[in-house]
């Protein structure tokens, strides 16, 4: 199998991520032009004072950048080593769609009990891609 294809599902948590990343500006200067918020609410972090839509994607991308972190070293792991088959591939997309998951529910209506179920199933996911790593 061509290695180089743990590339797509890496580059497409990037682009997950520089999307949630893009959000952030766009939400906070809405919130400001409507009055809702001033800089100094975000001197030390996030006041108390930033409304829930302002601040959450801020929360995701912050989630977006911690544990996937493991998903881009496993990655690179099984490339360098020659290890992708179709396993570690479909492994991979799996952690990617459920991160995409996660992250459609906490920008929009973000119920935390439907959140979880995903983000609860892509830490699984992400515990098996290394555990398949070190199987092999």
């Amino acid at each position: 199998m061509d290695q180089h294809l743990i590339f797509a599902p890496m580059g497409a948590l990037a682009f997950l991520t520089f999307s949630v990343l893009t959000l952030i500006p766009i939400r906070r200067f809405r919130a400001g032009a409507a009055g809702q918020i001033v800089s100094d609410d975000f001197k030390f972090g996030e006041s108390g004072n930033v409304p829930g839509h302002v601040s959450i994607p801020n929360r995701n991308y912050m989630n977006l950048l911690e544990l996937p972190m493991l998903f881009y070293a496993g990655s690179l792991m099984f490339f360098v080593a020659g290890k992708v088959d179709g396993i570690v591939l479909a492994t991979a997309w799996l952690y990617v769609a459920l991160r995409v998951v996660h992250t459609l529910i906490h920008l929009t209506y973000n119920r935390v009990m439907h959140r979880l179920l995903p983000f609860a199933l892509s830490n699984l996911v992400l515990i098996a891609y290394w555990a398949l790593f070190s199987l092999r």
